[in-house]
């Protein structure tokens, strides 16, 4: 066997079907919530620093970027929750002959949800 070689039989074609792109937002979302509870863990420990250190870190996390974080946060959870959902289904043998117009199913309710919760931010933006 020759190293550094590969035949044209052995290299796998990737399709960017909603599949794939499924797969991996779902394992990006993934990394970013464990990003945000390691973040949520540091933010609540402060609390033991006294109510003024906490008080100024909270007045920072109440302004305008981290109220735009926290709507890419409940975007991650409703997609990384859903497709989760999708995923346990495929499992258990439910809808595998109907992936794609099962990401849709469940990625409506989560579209909606989160434009619902953009309407409502919107006064605290502006």
């Amino acid at each position: 066997m020759k190293f550094g070689k590969l035949k044209e039989e052995s290299v796998i074609a990737y399709q960017s079907g909603v599949g794939m792109w499924a797969f991996l937002l779902h394992r990006i979302t993934g990394l970013a919530l464990i990003f945000y509870l390691l973040m949520h863990i540091f933010v609540i420990s402060r609390a033991l620093n006294g109510a003024q250190t906490f008080d100024k870190l909270l007045a920072v996390l109440t302004s305008k970027p981290f109220i735009l974080a926290d709507l890419a946060l409940l975007a991650a959870i409703l997609f990384h929750g859903l497709n989760g959902i999708r995923i346990i289904l495929f499992d258990t043998g439910v809808g595998i002959r109907q992936q794609k117009a099962i990401f849709w199913f469940m990625m409506a309710p989560a579209v909606i949800i989160w434009f619902v919760t953009a309407y409502i931010t919107i006064p605290y933006l502006f």
